[in-house]
């Protein structure tokens, strides 16, 4: 049994920021990768953001890049994503995800990811 908590999200205005966390807990891996997506209503899952298992590899998506910083605590088995300037565009519900021993190509496809929190909603007003 794997279960991912994020929290963090809420409401902000523009330019304004917020942080989100999600913690893992269950089964214990012995090397995953996390990763942040998000979904406006209409619209497909898209990447955000991950980290690779060390913490040394990040990536981001390009509407977020130099905005979002993510993070991750290995003793916590926590990973953080550090929002700033945030824009209207980015107003969606933002999960979390897990993949397993997963290549670092892969983490930019949500295909890829073994285990998903319930998703947490950011909302960014004028």
């Amino acid at each position: 049994q794997v279960e991912l908590v994020e929290s963090g999200g809420g409401y902000v205005q523009a330019g304004g920021s917020l942080s989100l966390s999600c913690t893992v807990s269950g089964r214990a891996f012995s090397t995953y990768a996390m990763g942040w997506f998000r979904q406006a209503p209409g619209k497909e899952r898209e990447f955000v953001s991950a980290v690779g298992w060390t913490g040394g590899s990040t990536y981001y998506a390009d509407s977020v890049k130099g905005r979002f910083t993510i993070s991750r605590d290995h003793a916590k088995r926590t990973v953080y994503l550090q929002m700033n300037s945030l824009k209207l565009e980015d107003t969606a519900v933002y999960y979390c995800g897990v993949g397993v021993a997963m290549p670092i190509a892969g983490v930019t496809t949500s295909a890829r990811y073994d285990y998903w929190g319930q998703g947490t909603q950011v909302t960014v007003s004028a």
